[in-house]
């Protein structure tokens, strides 16, 4: 049975169902950007706000986490990690050193205190593995971080915490069903190289067989010739967007 909407524990099982999550196929493109109005960007904050919505947590805007952070701090909800104690469910802001980037610039979730100046933590957008980018490593993982000097070796990463208020039961914000037949228009360009159910669906309009769903020079040529002779649809150069789908498919953007 899930933990009751509005709390820590269910903002964690949220999180932990989305582990192993991995970005794609373009850069930065997830589910939770798609939620956020922010694909394509740096999606550790996105995934803390589409946790949140799952769990019915109420949680600042923190795509930015720089603005993240200030808003916990307006609300009066903010614990710095040099003089608090984290707490399962903390938003826990980073701020890794040695990274080119000397301000907060990453976001997580507590799910436990170590007790040992570590925590174990979910998030969004780092690298399954200690040598990866632990800021924009494109996988949804656990990870171990520092909020101070540890027998682990552990350099000290964490900032402060962004603490919810788990008395408050928010509703939970319907996602938009995402069309896996390919039978409406992705809402990004179509390039040469992608794969997938609308390369399949730009692929049978045209004619090509076999329709594979993989971009490649004879699906390019052909979208190429469609663009030539539809002089209106702009550049020739392959790249299906919106006024190129619906000229080859005769299907709606949206």
């Amino acid at each position: 049975m899930a933990a009751e909407q509005g709390t820590a524990a269910r903002l964690l099982e949220a999180a932990a169902a989305e582990v192993g999550t991995v970005e794609g196929p373009k850069d930065n493109q997830t589910k939770y950007g798609a939620f956020t109005k922010a694909n394509f960007l740096p999606w550790c904050g996105s995934f803390v706000m589409w946790c949140a919505n799952q769990a019915g947590v109420k949680v600042p805007n923190t795509v930015s986490t720089i603005d993240g952070a200030a808003a916990f701090k307006k609300q009066k909800r903010w614990q710095d990690a040099a003089t608090a104690s984290p707490q399962a469910g903390d938003i826990v802001y980073f701020d890794f050193p040695n990274d080119g980037a000397d301000r907060i610039s990453h976001v997580g979730i507590v799910v436990k205190d170590n007790g040992d100046g570590t925590v174990d933590t979910i998030e969004g957008n780092t690298a399954g593995n200690p040598k990866g980018d632990q800021r924009n490593g494109g996988e949804v993982a656990k990870k171990v971080r520092a909020y101070k000097t540890n027998k682990k070796g552990i350099a000290v990463s964490i900032v402060g915490y962004g603490r919810p208020d788990f008395g408050t039961v928010i509703p939970t914000k319907t996602e938009k069903a995402i069309d896996t037949t390919g039978k409406i228009y992705p809402g990004e360009t179509i390039d040469p190289g992608e794969s997938g159910p609308h390369v399949k669906t730009v692929q049978e309009a045209l004619g090509i067989k076999p329709a594979d769903g993989i971009y490649g020079p004879v699906t390019k040529k052909a979208v190429i010739a469609h663009q030539k002779a539809n002089p209106k649809l702009g550049a020739a150069d392959g790249v299906i967007g919106p006024k190129t789908w619906t000229s080859i498919t005769k299907l709606p953007i949206k």
